[in-house]
């Protein structure tokens, strides 16, 4: 029998591309989701959508029984997009949280999968950053993810598998593409304008290919081992560039022409995550590197994939949360 899974926030950047990939390898799936980027991002047209708020707790008690597993992606993403209401934000990204993995717990769901934030860690000076260490949040969008972390540990039980990833920032080309994150943004700028501003350029980011972001979801539903480990808690990335080595990665593949100015900036948030224990326990290979990200949307934009790419409010998270103005 087909296995159940319901993808909250299933219609973004990320969501989609899991939905997609969950049907070809022959999963029911449903996707909980406002569709503000609209519902034509899917390839698969079995993929069974369902328009709500994941604040409806009706809606959630109605749709999430029969299910067998849940990832919850769903949130206002990135601190610009919170911050531009934070009432919001706490409404949808802590609030609303207990309610989902409790009605989850309670009708027999075996695996509750969370996207948290590899952000909860704060600035570290340790080389590596491993998922014990204290977490150091500095804005509310990265102390809800931290909070929801421990809800989501408060639920766990031997018939309750619960799974907290850390993802690194995604890179890469979907069909609900994203040019807010920081890779996109320097392809983006690139490719479209032939300059980019590095604000600082020390800043260590961790990033992961949306090929691979996407498979650490689908390792996590098929791996046994995971959800029986001591502490279930992930980090997820593939590589720590500073920000100012991921522009010349951009011109390395965009093209010599392209300038790279780099201004001064008191914004010093240093991400760098070590990502071994979700290799170690699941076996799970890294297969896609930021240079392949950067081809693939260079490739997209040269076959005039994108519409207005450097204004349409679609690619824009804090655009499309300012436009639509969502209570």
């Amino acid at each position: 029998m087909k296995k159940k899974v319901l993808i909250t926030g299933g219609a973004g950047y990320v969501g989609s591309f899991l939905a997609d990939e969950l049907i070809k390898k022959n999963y029911q799936v449903s996707v909980l989701d406002l569709f503000l980027y609209g519902s034509d991002v899917f390839e698969s047209n079995k993929i069974n959508l369902i328009k709500g708020d994941i604040r409806n707790i009706n809606l959630l008690k109605k749709i999430i029984p029969g299910n067998d597993i849940i990832i919850h992606l769903a949130c206002i993403s990135n601190d610009p997009s919170f911050e531009l209401n934070p009432i919001l934000g706490k409404s949808i990204n802590l609030e609303a949280f207990e309610p989902i993995i409790k009605i989850s717990k309670d009708n027999g769901i075996k695996k509750f999968i969370y996207a948290s934030s590899s952000s909860v860690y704060g600035v570290k000076k340790e080389h590596n950053v491993f998922e014990n260490m204290k977490l150091e949040p500095l804005t509310d969008y990265s102390k809800f993810k931290a909070i929801c972390e421990e809800i989501c540990l408060k639920y766990r039980s031997k018939d309750f598998e619960t799974i907290i990833l850390r993802p690194a920032t995604v890179c890469g080309f979907s069909r609900r593409q994203r040019f807010d994150l920081v890779v996109n943004i320097f392809t983006n700028l690139g490719f479209n304008k032939r300059q980019l501003t590095v604000f600082g350029g020390n800043q260590l980011r961790p990033n992961i290919h949306i090929k691979d972001m996407v498979q650490s979801y689908i390792t996590s539903i098929e791996n046994n081992d995971l959800g029986k480990v001591n502490n279930p808690i992930f980090n997820v990335g593939y590589e720590n560039y500073s920000t100012l080595s991921l522009a010349e990665k951009v011109k390395n593949n965009i093209g010599s022409d392209l300038k790279i100015e780099i201004q001064k900036t008191n914004d010093d948030r240093s991400y760098h995550i070590n990502s071994e224990k979700f290799s170690k326990v699941t076996k799970f290979a890294y297969k896609h590197t930021i240079d392949d990200a950067i081809k693939d949307l260079k490739r997209a934009f040269e076959h005039k994939q994108f519409q207005e790419p450097l204004s349409n409010k679609i690619y824009f998270n804090i655009k499309m949360m300012n436009s639509v103005r969502l209570k």
